[in-house]
Order: C-alpha cells, then sequence, then structure tokens
C-alpha cells in the first residue's frame, strides 16, 4: 500500500453514497490522471436507498457544485420548490394552531433586536409573518423564484422537496458520465483488514478484490464497514426523540393542482404527519412512537387525515434515533444513515450528508499518516453537530402544551439534554444570542430558534436592561417586511405554473 491517498472507495450508492461521490469528484477533479481515483461499488442485491424527501438551502449549493443544472434537476426528480416548514397543531392542537420555520433571516438575527422590533410594532401578526418577508397567507403556494433567473438563484431563500430514488438515479448518472466515477455493480463479500489495523481492500462477488486508501460507509443502517467490521457502537437516542415508527403512503394530484412550498407537518396524539408535496403527488407519513401508538391506531390516524378508506399502499418504516460513537475510524469515514439516523423532522438527513462529504471533500487527507488527525477533526465536528440537531428537534416537543402521554413524556426533564434544559432556563429570562452556540457556521442557527420559540409561544421576561440596539432602523427594517411581502405576493409566479415551464412531464 502506497503512503498517499490515490483511491477512494464508496460502498452503496442511493443519496449518500453518489452525493459523496459527487462532491469529492468535482473537488478533485481530473480523475486518475490526476492522482485521485474515486469508485462506488453498488451492490444489485440492494435496492436504491432513498433518503428524505425534503432539502434544505445547501442543497442548490450542492448541485451547482457537482455541475446538475437545476432544470435537469426539477425534471428528473419531479422536484418542486421548499421555503420552510408550516406546523399545524404542535402547541395546543386547536384548529387555529400554526407557526412556520422559514428560510429566509428575520429583519434582525440579534435576538433582543428581533424580539422587541416585533413586541412594539405588530404584536398583533404571528411572529415569523411579523419579521420574516417569506411568511404571508399572500405568499401561500407562490415560487420562490421567477422563470428566466440564473440557476439556483431566487427572490427568496428556497430549498427543494424531491423524490429521492430518482435524485440517486441522476447523481449516478451525471458522476459516472460526468465526473469520472468509476462504478462497480456488485455485492461485498468479504472486508480485508484486521478489526484493529485499517482495511485494505473489499472483496467483490465477481469483481474480486477491490484496494483503496480510504473506504466511505454509505451502506445505510446496515453500516457494513463502520458498525459491522470495526464494531463502532450505536448511541441511541430513543429516550430523547421517542419516534419509532412511520408509516408512509403517496397520493397523487392533478395536473393542475396548487403545490405548497412548505414541509406541513401536523402533530398528533403521539407524533405528528409530514406532507410533501410534488409536482405529480404528495408524499405523506405518519410518524409515531410506538411505546405511546400501536400500528393500527396509526394507520387510523393516517387514513383520518388522508381520506383514504383503507390500508393499501401504507408501508411501513422502523427506526432508531441515534448516530454512531464516532464516524471516522482508522481509514474508514461513515456517511448517511450508516452514520446515524434521526427523526425526519426538520430534515436533517440530507443535509448531514451534505456537510459530512463536503468536510471530507474539503480535508481530504494527502498521505495516510495525515488521516489520524483529519478523523480526530471530523469525529470532533459531527459529534458536535448530531447533538445539536437533537436538541433543536426536543425543541418543539418540550414547548407544546398539548396534553396526552406522548406530549407528558417529552416534558419529562429527565428526557430533556442538560445542555437545552440550561438554554431554556436562560431564554425564559432573555432571547437566544450568538454566544448560546460554540460554532459560526451552526446547524441551526439563532434566527431558527427565534421561530420556533416564538412562534411555540414563548416569551421571555425581558430584563429592563435588554434594549434594541438601533430601534430606528428596525421600524425601517420591520416596514420593509410589509412592502416586500406586498410586492412578492405581485410579482412571483405560483409554483405550478412555474414548474410547469422549468420541467414539463417528458411525453411519452
Amino acid at each position: 500500500m502506497s503512503e498517499a491517498v490515490r483511491h477512494v472507495v464508496i460502498l452503496g450508492g442511493g443519496t449518500a453514497g453518489w452525493l459523496t461521490a459527487g462532491l469529492l469528484a468535482a473537488r478533485h477533479s481530473g480523475g486518475p490522471e490526476r492522482g485521485l481515483q474515486i469508485t462506488v461499488i453498488e451492490s444489485p442485491d440492494v435496492p436504491i436507498i432513498g433518503v428524505g424527501e425534503g432539502t434544505w438551502p445547501t442543497f442548490r449549493k450542492t448541485l451547482s457544485r457537482i455541475g446538475i443544472a437545476e432544470e435537469d434537476f426539477l425534471r428528473a426528480c419531479q422536484a418542486s420548490f421548499k421555503q420552510g416548514s408550516c406546523f399545524d397543531g404542535w402547541v395546543t392542537g386547536e384548529d387555529s394552531d400554526r407557526y412556520h420555520h422559514p428560510f429566509e433571516l428575520p429583519v434582525s438575527q440579534n435576538g433582543t433586536d428581533v424580539l422587541h422590533a416585533w413586541q412594539s410594532s405588530a404584536r398583533d401578526r404571528p411572529f415569523a409573518e411579523a419579521v420574516c418577508p417569506q411568511v404571508s397567507p399572500a405568499l401561500q403556494g407562490l415560487a420562490p423564484r421567477k422563470a428566466g433567473m440564473p440557476d439556483y438563484m431566487g427572490a427568496l431563500n428556497y430549498a427543494y422537496h424531491l423524490d429521492a430514488p430518482r435524485l440517486a438515479e441522476l447523481l449516478r448518472e451525471h458522476v459516472t458520465g460526468k465526473l469520472g466515477v468509476r462504478r462497480i455493480c456488485d455485492h461485498v463479500t468479504e472486508v480485508i483488514g484486521a478489526p484493529d489495523a485499517p482495511i485494505e481492500a473489499l472483496v467483490c462477488r465477481d469483481t474480486g478484490r477491490v484496494d483503496a486508501d480510504l473506504f466511505v460507509d454509505c451502506t445505510g443502517q446496515a453500516s457494513l464497514l463502520l458498525g459491522k467490521h470495526y464494531g463502532v457502537p450505536f448511541i441511541d437516542q430513543g429516550h430523547v426523540l421517542f419516534n419509532d415508527s412511520a408509516l408512509v403512503t403517496q397520493l397523487p394530484v392533478a395536473p393542475d393542482a396548487p403545490i405548497v412550498s412548505e414541509t406541513v407537518s401536523t402533530a398528533h396524539e403521539a407524533g405528528w404527519i409530514w406532507d410533501i408535496g410534488l409536482t405529480t403527488r404528495r408524499g405523506i407519513g405518519c410518524v409515531y412512537s410506538s411505546a405511546h401508538m400501536s400500528d393500527e391506531k396509526a394507520a387510523e390516524t393516517l387514513r383520518q387525515y388522508t381520506g383514504l378508506s383503507g390500508e393499501d399502499g401504507f408501508r411501513k418504516l422502523s427506526f432508531r434515533s441515534g448516530h454512531r460513537a464516532h464516524f471516522w475510524h482508522r481509514n474508514c469515514v461513515a456517511i448517511g444513515l450508516s452514520a446515524g439516523f434521526l427523526e425526519p423532522l426538520e430534515a436533517s438527513a440530507i443535509v448531514l450528508i451534505e456537510l459530512s462529504a463536503d468536510m471530507l471533500a474539503e480535508n481530504l487527507p494527502v498521505t495516510r499518516s495525515a488521516m489520524r488527525l483529519e478523523a480526530r477533526r471530523f469525529n470532533e465536528v459531527f459529534r458536535y453537530r448530531w447533538a445539536r440537531i437533537i436538541e433543536f428537534l426536543k425543541l418543539h416537543y418540550v414547548l407544546s402544551r398539548r396534553t396526552g402521554a406522548y406530549w407528558d413524556d417529552h416534558r419529562r426533564a429527565d428526557t430533556i439534554p442538560e445542555r437545552l434544559r440550561d438554554h431554556l432556563e436562560t431564554w425564559s429570562h432573555r432571547p437566544p444570542g450568538s454566544h448560546d452556540f460554540d460554532h459560526a457556521n451552526e446547524v441551526f442557527p439563532v434566527s431558527s430558534y427565534l421561530y420556533i420559540l416564538y412562534g411555540m409561544g414563548m416569551t421571555p421576561r425581558l430584563h429592563p436592561t435588554l434594549r434594541p440596539a438601533v430601534p430606528d432602523v428596525l421600524q425601517v427594517e420591520m416596514q420593509k417586511v410589509v412592502r416586500k411581502q406586498r410586492m412578492l405576493a405581485e410579482s412571483l409566479p405560483t409554483n405550478r405554473a412555474l414548474l410547469s415551464r422549468l420541467a414539463p412531464e417528458p411525453v411519452h
């Protein structure tokens, strides 16, 4: 084996494998002749794993870096625009109970400033609607961009809803055809290398031995390399995030039906329901805790939501929320489900793949001896990120005032991470601020906490010394929000109109 890192093997395709291959190949362009070879081994015995149907705005940059045109992506993945999340019934369960977590930033990311601006200028309006131009009844169903805008540019910040298996197929075709990634369609039968030493090679059923310097485990929940071969333990977070099951279905939509540009999450007695609109269908899933709701009751809840009379098309998914104790071990990095999974609230699955693959691509060790230091830093960063996501998801449940065993249990102190408990005590006296977080590039910025806290009705007892730094400027910014909402409502096309023009269905 050479000291230089010249060959990276990614075991597993799907969203994780092909996104990782694309970002690595795009960052280290030139292929094997420039010194780096990238190979994806994809088993013909395992179907494409499609992780998630919702993305974050980071996905636009990811697609652009890989070199995929936005129109091609929209057409191939039957994608639609996502401008944030809408939460129905999470606070009290009453009919009027709704709040939003948009992608656009509020008038200020200083919590004290934005809270004062809201309370002094627009207390009669919901928080997000008052401080953010992206949220308004008049904007529902509108696209975040206009026809003719450059790829991945918009009048508002946006991400996508997409068909995940179609995404994996698009990525596979692009990175093998345009970026020089080698694909081996074969089943791995053996891992060569002792559990206390680097992996030397993988043995495939038909191809034989495939040597490499660095191996990326994208084998899903099986975690064949990091979990099975190396025995890195799984840290279960089920005591914090109770949901472990989902019943999923798809509903076709009419060609001219409106397309909602938010992920709609509707709370129920023991979990919540996601509703994602694509160009040809809605993807709907009832997420629940098996300790608080039976499969039969979940099916009844989903039938009531969808209006379906039977269980045809309902598919059950079982999962554990948690992650590996570490993610880079010796010369093996786990990305995607092999690293961990958290319930799909706030759609963190694909963004964790992006962040992991991006950090690997930007800090790819040049030599094997440099791998130890890169692995240590990678593990530090992602242990922090997984912990922060867990806390942010838990926040939605802790702030709820719904009653019943499921919601009551979520508010028990022993189920709330200590850091989150401390923050909530602090935030009862003052708004969140940048000093509450350790990293400049947090997975969820301060604005996300503001949207959830004040969307769910938390109002801190402001200390009299807390005053807005520039109240006159904030007044102007609040007026701009109203004007921009009005201007966007008058100028933006509907999602359906724009998507029909950008990505017409192919003629058969």
